[in-house]
C-alpha cells in the first residue's frame, strides 16, 4: 500500500501519519506551498508553519470556531438528537459571546484556584504506582498516565471518582473512535449529555457548597440564568477536553523520558529545571489538534479557500518549525525560549493550561521519584492514536 502524497492527499487517519506526523509536516513546511490540502475526510486544508497557524488562530472573524472538529460533523443520514450538536463553550464560541462564556470559567482554572489539587494528584498518582510497583513493570501509559485526569477533573467536577472508567470510555467515544464513526460519536455525546443533564437538576434540587456545577447553574449573564444547553456544553467540554489531553501528555512524556535516562537524571538533581522542561515537553508532544471554519470565500497564503471549508489547526507541527525553535525535534529541558502554542493561540487558548501542567508536572516528579530507572519493554510496539488528540495509547516499560 502506498502512502498518501502529503501536499495533495494527506490523510489525517493514517496509521504511519499518526505514529509520525513530523516528517510529511516537515516536508509540507519547507515546500513551496506550506498550506496543503486534501479532499479526505470531508476536505481540509492543513497549515504547517508557526506564524500560519498562530495566524488563523488568532482571526475568529475569518476563521469560525463553531466546529472544532478534524471531521466534518456527522452526515445528514445519523440522527443527532439533543446532544449531538451540542456546543462547547467557550471553546466552540466566536465573539462576542465568547468573551462573556470565558469569563465564567477562568477563575476555576486561575493559579490560585487549581493549587489545592496538588496533594490529592500527588497522593492519587502514589496509590496509582503503589499498584504496581512490586510488578517492576507497567503500562505507563494505560496504568498511569490514563488514570490521572479522569479522576482529577471528576474531582473538579463534583461527580463520582468510581465512573472514571466509564469517562474515559465517553470521551474515547468522542475524540478517538468516534471521529471516524459519527454514530459511535453521537452516541457517546449522548450519554455525556444525559449524564450531566442529571447532574445539573441534581444541583438545582439540592446547590452544594464549593461545587463547580452548582456554580455554574447559578451564573448569570446579563441578568439570566444561563441556559441548560450552557451548563451541559460547559461541562461536556471539560470531561472531553480535560481526559484525553492530559493524558496522552503524560504518556508521551513518559514514552520520551524512558529512551533518555540523561535527562532523568537531571530532573532529579536538578528540581529547578523543572518549569522549564514541562514547558519543552508540552511543545515537542503537544497532544492537541484543532479544526476552524472558514466563513467566506478568501485567500490565505495563496490558497483559494472558501466559505465553509475546513482548516486543521495542527499545533503538533506549529511546535516543529524551525523557523520558529532551534533544533526542533530535539527536546533541550533548559530551553528558555519558547513560545509554544500546544495549548492553542488566540482568544481560545486553553482555559484549563494552569491545571494540565500541574499534573503533568506532579505525575512525572512522582514517577522520577518512584521510578528513577525505567526502559521501553518493546519500542516498536507503542500504538499512537490521534489525529485530534495524539499519544500512546500503550507503553510497556520495565524497571
Amino acid at each position: 500500500m502506498t502512502s498518501p502524497d502529503p501536499f495533495a492527499d494527506y490523510d489525517l487517519f493514517d496509521p504511519a501519519f499518526i505514529a509520525n506526523p513530523f516528517a510529511a509536516m516537515s516536508e509540507i513546511r519547507e515546500s513551496q506551498c506550506p498550506v496543503a490540502h486534501s479532499d479526505r475526510w470531508g476536505g481540509s486544508w492543513l497549515p504547517t508553519r508557526y506564524e500560519d497557524i498562530v495566524a488563523v488562530a488568532q482571526d475568529p472573524s475569518l476563521f469560525s470556531s463553531r466546529q472544532i472538529f478534524v471531521v466534518p460533523p456527522p452526515p445528514r443520514d445519523v440522527s443527532v438528537g439533543p446532544y449531538g450538536a451540542l456546543r462547547t463553550p467557550p471553546i466552540t464560541s466566536d465573539p462576542p459571546a465568547h468573551h462573556q462564556q470565558r469569563r465564567i470559567i477562568l477563575p476555576t482554572f486561575a493559579p490560585h484556584a487549581i493549587a489545592k489539587y496538588e496533594p490529592t494528584i500527588r497522593e492519587l498518582c502514589h496509590a496509582l504506582i503503589d499498584g504496581f510497583v512490586d510488578r517492576g513493570e507497567a503500562d505507563a501509559a494505560e496504568e498511569y498516565a490514563k488514570q490521572i485526569p479522569v479522576r482529577v477533573i471528576a474531582g473538579v467536577l463534583g461527580v463520582p471518582l468510581d465512573m472514571a472508567d466509564q469517562f474515559t470510555s465517553w470521551v474515547r467515544g468522542v475524540v478517538e473512535v468516534g471521529l471516524a464513526d459519527p454514530k459511535v460519536r453521537v452516541e457517546n455525546q449522548t450519554r455525556i449529555g444525559e449524564f450531566f443533564r442529571g447532574e445539573m437538576q441534581d444541583r438545582r434540587a439540592m446547590p452544594r457548597e464549593d461545587d463547580f456545577i452548582t456554580e455554574l447553574v447559578q451564573t448569570r449573564l446579563d441578568g439570566e440564568l444561563v441556559s441548560d444547553d450552557f451548563v451541559l456544553g460547559v461541562c461536556n467540554l471539560m470531561l472531553l477536553a480535560g481526559v484525553d489531553t492530559t493524558w496522552s501528555a503524560i504518556g508521551s512524556s513518559l514514552w520520551h523520558l524512558a529512551q533518555f535516562p540523561a535527562q532523568r537524571t537531571q530532573l532529579r538533581e536538578q528540581p529547578d529545571l523543572w518549569s522549564t522542561a514541562i514547558e519543552e515537553l508540552l511543545r515537542v508532544y503537544a497532544p492537541v489538534t484543532m479544526a476552524r471554519m472558514v466563513q467566506r470565500d478568501s485567500e490565505f497564503q495563496g490558497c483559494p479557500m472558501q466559505r465553509g471549508d475546513r482548516v486543521i489547526l495542527s499545533f503538533p507541527a506549529a511546535n516543529r518549525d524551525p523557523r520558529q525553535f532551534s533544533q526542533p525535534d530535539q527536546v533541550q529541558l533548559d530551553r528558555e525560549d519558547n513560545r509554544h502554542i500546544a495549548f492553542g493561540a488566540g482568544i481560545h487558548r486553553c482555559a484549563g493550561s494552569n491545571l494540565a501542567r500541574l499534573e503533568l508536572r506532579v505525575a512525572l516528579q512522582t514517577w522520577l521519584e518512584r521510578i528513577p530507572e525505567f526502559q521501553l519493554i518493546e519500542p516498536t510496539s507503542i500504538g499512537w492514536l490521534g489525529p485530534q488528540v495524539r499519544g500512546p495509547r500503550n507503553c510497556p516499560v520495565r524497571f
